[in-house]
């Protein structure tokens, strides 16, 4: 179902303001930095994408801060990449995979992450002496997220208050993606509700709809963006944390509107 011509405004904006700034960013493509980790992966859940403590099932513990120009104040919770530490005396070819959960403000690495995931890319038996590098040389790349039989989730913040104040949180969300706008509206009306990104990962309104809920969302992979309409999601006795199943997967794969990658020799 094609959205109303009123909001298609807010498509093309966010569309076009997501092409602007992936000409540059070209996520799939293979980047250098150096990587640090928390002794606590109790710090990464507590981030800046609120997912808490939800965040230590997303990926095993494999957790990761990220610096602004891949959170993108937001946008980049959820995201999943893929890294490698550059000493094959201590690291495997296929490294690590890490999902975005809180914000790096340390200009000296792209990411700082979890100790699960940092000794994950060790060798066997190398991962001590890994650690005790502290801070090592790698080289990441975006990839898809697979949740594999997991749909999408909207979980219910405690923060809300019924009637009139609904704060929101999606899990699971799949593919090489971001969620870059949200409308709620009761079950079977066509009123639609924007919500605001209140931060990281966290979207709330104080218009909500009364009975059943439903969202439709622009999804962006890359330069490309698309509706998605999860049409009943929460019943009319909705509940503070509580997770409710939108009965649909995100599985879009990055298209990115930038220049071939320099090096992209990388097999996963």
């Amino acid at each position: 179902m094609a959205p109303p011509d009123h909001h298609l405004w807010r498509l093309c904006f966010l569309v076009s303001s997501i092409l602007i700034s992936s000409a540059s960013a070209c996520d799939r493509c293979v980047h250098q930095t150096k990587v640090s980790f928390f002794s606590k992966a109790s710090v990464l859940q507590s981030g800046a994408c609120g997912y808490g403590s939800m965040a230590i099932a997303f990926n095993g513990g494999h957790l990761a801060a990220a610096v602004p120009t891949l959170y993108k104040d937001g946008d980049g919770c959820g995201a999943c990449f893929q890294m490698r530490c550059k000493d094959p005396n201590l690291c495997t070819k296929q490294g690590t995979t890490v999902i975005v959960t809180d914000l790096n403000t340390n200009n000296q690495t792209d990411f700082v992450i979890s100790s699960r995931a940092f000794r994950a890319m060790a060798t066997q038996g190398k991962d001590q002496d890994l650690l005790k590098l502290g801070i090592a040389d790698v080289d990441y790349k975006r990839v898809p997220c697979n949740y594999k039989t997991k749909n999408l989730a909207v979980f219910v913040e405690e923060t809300s208050q019924k009637p009139n104040y609904l704060a929101i949180k999606f899990l699971y969300q799949g593919g090489q993606t971001e969620i870059v706008a949200v409308d709620v509206a009761q079950v079977g009306s066509s009123n639609w509700n924007f919500m605001s990104r209140n931060h990281g990962a966290i979207w709330d309104t104080s218009r909500v709809p009364s009975g059943a809920l439903q969202f439709r969302f622009v999804v962006t992979a890359g330069y490309d963006g698309k509706w998605y309409w999860a049409k009943n999601v929460m019943p009319a006795d909705w509940k503070n944390g509580v997770i409710y199943d939108a009965a649909l997967q995100i599985t879009d794969i990055a298209q990115e509107g930038c220049s071939p990658c320099d090096h992209d020799d990388w097999t996963s």
